[in-house]
């Protein structure tokens, strides 16, 4: 097999061919501009969605095959996840934030991430309004690219906790999260589409939270494994509330329950403040 270097390439390159095939259909120049948008558990789906899959697939299997690797894909995952541990896992999201990508906010984002053990490895995460990608190795950093340069990433913050800022969702909201926002010591809210975007968000220093709260869905594996690795190698933090790893390719591609992503300042105390709040809401029912 490959080292992870060579790998990296491969998927960079990659992310760079699906930014500009989304980037297409964004602005209208793609042969088949019509979206043609259906909805399938209430999320939708359209052409460009489709188009990116495929291209991602193809190239990731023509460049590494499938003997070392499985693949996982929102837009071809049908039921649950065959756990593999004996082979890398491939945890793709060919259109991370497709409600912002057709309310033509620019908030989209492509997630591609190789899971080992249940864990990212590698990951990129393209943003193809910013003509950026944001890419990590486990242990190597992160970097920034655009298509003629590439710098590292490190985040750096000293904040007191009343002035962090919080990366919300435009779409993906429920009481209960908004409860649990509204009672935190920060209440300086900034909205974002994609997971992806909201991340490079903290890696930009735009933001400093994420807080995702499961209600009767839950974020899935491709939402999250990408962008986690490229905030934790910045120097970020990325847990669920009890200060647990996430965990890839277990069986339930379900992210449940409480996650907070930050620049890793005041991180326990708003995962500790996080759960208290929580737990008051809920007994107040």
């Amino acid at each position: 097999m490959k080292d992870l270097e060579e790998i990296l390439a491969i998927a960079r390159d990659v992310s760079w061919g699906a930014a500009d095939i989304l980037h297409s259909y964004y602005h209208g120049t793609a042969k088949d501009s019509n979206l043609q948008i259906e909805y399938k558990q209430n999320e939708p789906v359209t052409v460009a969605d489709i188009a990116v899959s495929k291209y991602i697939l193809q190239r990731l299997q023509a460049d590494l095959g499938d003997e070392d690797f499985a693949y996982i894909c929102e837009e071809t995952y049908k039921s649950a996840i065959h756990q593999d541990t004996s082979k890398f896992v491939w945890v793709i999201d060919p259109l991370d934030g497709t409600r912002d990508f057709i309310d033509r906010t620019g908030d989209y984002a492509i997630h591609i991430a190789l899971v080992k053990d249940h864990r990212p490895v590698l990951t990129v995460v393209a943003v193809p309004e910013a003509e950026k990608i944001y890419y990590a190795t486990i242990g190597g950093g992160t970097f920034m690219a655009t298509p003629t340069a590439s710098t590292p990433v490190k985040i750096t913050s000293d904040k007191q906790i009343e002035d962090l800022i919080l990366v919300v969702s435009r779409s993906h909201r429920n009481q209960r999260l908004n409860n649990l926002l509204q009672h935190l010591p920060c209440q300086t809210h900034k909205s974002v589409g994609s997971v992806g975007c909201k991340i490079a968000t903290i890696l930009e220093q735009q933001a400093d939270i994420y807080i995702s709260l499961s209600g009767q869905s839950a974020p899935k594996d491709w939402d999250i494994a990408a962008p986690e690795l490229i905030l934790t190698e910045a120097g970020g933090k990325f847990t669920h509330f009890d200060g647990s790893p996430l965990q890839y390719n277990t069986g339930d591609i379900n992210q449940w329950g409480g996650l907070l992503a930050s620049n890793s300042n005041h991180h326990e105390f708003l995962c500790n403040a996080a759960q208290k709040i929580l737990a008051e809401i809920d007994n107040q029912k």
